[in-house]
């Protein structure tokens, strides 16, 4: 689909107020996908509105990937992926691109690893190269003293990101409250300063052989581009590489919390924080569409639930969010609260569990299901407008169902949902009984 028909898509939901509007055809990206002998994915997308290219690199590859003891690996190669590979010396792969006029940047989560760059469409060849350099002969340049240098960037980040930042500790702790400490889940994505030190040369290199290869990973290309002349290309640059050993699923049971598990840290705030978790269906699959509105109804906007509530109406609480934090092993619901000064944690959690028994007892009005509705539709329609972002939602369709054209079934499943689907979803998701309760208190008030 063409950016010109997203945005009349996009305008027609955002114009439709309370009443949902139906698309007029079906929403798709048109796309050209194939596979090299060496079974990397490859997907191409035309989109001719700039002449931008962008390319989206995905390796199945997290934190989850991890085990006890030797956490933070799929972070630390985020960076090394930049420190220069057999071709590239080391500092030149920022440099090349921004030559040219190009960015780039990654992510890393606990399902995946993201390389994307973007860059003019004349210049395309020069991304290829670099993504398949690294992916090919990153070893041949990776010595331990980059490894040792990069693992002092990571611990950095660690205490500029979680240790220093207000509230960060909160994300180096749930998951340990929330999953068994054998769970691939139960670690944070960055890993832990303990677990780097103790990392040698050799676990580095056999983690890249492992979820580094070929057959690991999914390449989008998207934008300005020919595919006839895209697809050559990435054939003269990355049909070379070597694919690896198959590289297994990770495979674990559903976890289920079984009693309310409380902890509270202490950090250098103003204002205390507090955090509700809960375990929710996985990514994609019946029931995370269901918390996705769940979220939106008591914290889409000021006029959902908890936040006109709290925030409006009692004026208890500086801000509450909702937010269903879809994963591939399983997802978690959280509900993060600031009071204002004067009142309480338990004063805005007591409001929380009234608002979340009255969804339990009673399902929302048809206009709120709507509104959340119209709100993620136009999001989605919106963020899709844009070439690079639809590179990277090709990929992960692709990854989480086969299909990388997903879009439409996606969204089908909010259209699909009933008030009463979302009252039944807090009543099995929800308990009050089994979830996690994390309170972060100021040291000043927890030394009196």
């Amino acid at each position: 689909m063409t950016r010109r028909i997203l945005s009349s898509l996009a305008l027609l939901w955002l114009l439709a107020g309370p009443v949902l509007a139906e698309p007029q055809e079906r929403l798709s990206v048109d796309y050209t996908q194939f596979t090299l002998p060496n079974g990397l994915n490859v997907i191409l997308h035309e989109d001719h509105t700039v002449p931008v290219v962008h390319t989206n690199l995905w390796y199945l590859v997290g934190s989850a990937n991890e085990k006890p003891g030797r956490t933070g690996f799929a972070h630390l190669f985020e960076h090394l992926m930049f420190e220069g590979s057999g071709h590239v010396r080391e500092g030149e792969f920022d440099t090349l691109l921004e030559g040219v006029g190009g960015n780039n940047n990654a992510s890393t989560s606990q399902d995946r690893t993201n390389y994307y760059i973007s860059l003019p469409s004349n210049a395309l060849e020069l991304a290829l190269f670099l993504e398949s350099d690294r992916m090919g002969y990153l070893l041949k340049s990776v010595s331990p003293d980059i490894v040792e240098g990069q693992r002092d960037v990571v611990k950095n980040e660690m205490r500029q990101s979680y240790l220093n930042r207000p509230y960060g500790k909160v994300w180096l702790e749930l998951p340990g409250l929330l999953y068994p400490e054998d769970h691939p889940y139960s670690w944070p994505v960055i890993g832990s300063m303990e677990d780097l030190s103790a990392a040698g040369f050799k676990d580095v290199t056999d983690f890249f052989r492992s979820y580094y290869v070929p057959n690991n990973a999914s390449l989008v290309v998207a934008g300005d581009i020919d595919p006839v002349r895209t697809r050559a290309l990435v054939e003269k640059w990355f049909s070379d590489i070597q694919s690896g050993a198959p590289v297994a699923p990770v495979a674990v049971p559903p976890v289920r919390l079984e009693e309310v598990r409380r902890k509270t840290l202490t950090d250098r705030v103003e204002l205390p924080l507090g955090v509700l978790a809960w375990h929710t269906p996985a990514i994609l699959t019946p029931g995370d569409a269901e918390m996705d509105l769940v979220a939106s109804v008591l914290c889409g906007n000021k006029n959902s639930r908890l936040s006109r509530r709290l925030v409006h109406e009692l004026q208890i609480a500086q801000q509450v969010s909702a937010s269903q934090l879809s994963q591939r092993l399983g997802s978690l619901f959280v509900i993060q609260f600031i009071p204002r000064p004067g009142h309480t944690l338990d004063e805005i959690q007591r409001v929380i569990d009234e608002e979340l028994a009255l969804l339990r007892q009673e399902p929302p009005k048809r206009q709120e299901i709507d509104r959340a509705l119209n709100g993620l539709e136009a999001a989605h329609l919106q963020a899709i407008e844009r070439a690079s972002s639809k590179a990277d939602q090709l990929n992960a369709y692709y990854m989480y169902t086969g299909n990388p054209d997903y879009f439409e079934e996606d969204l089908a499943r909010y259209r699909a949902i009933a008030p009463e689907d979302v009252s039944s979803a807090v009543r099995r998701f929800l308990p009050t009984d089994r979830r996690v309760e994390l309170s972060v208190m100021p040291e000043q008030e927890a030394s009196r």
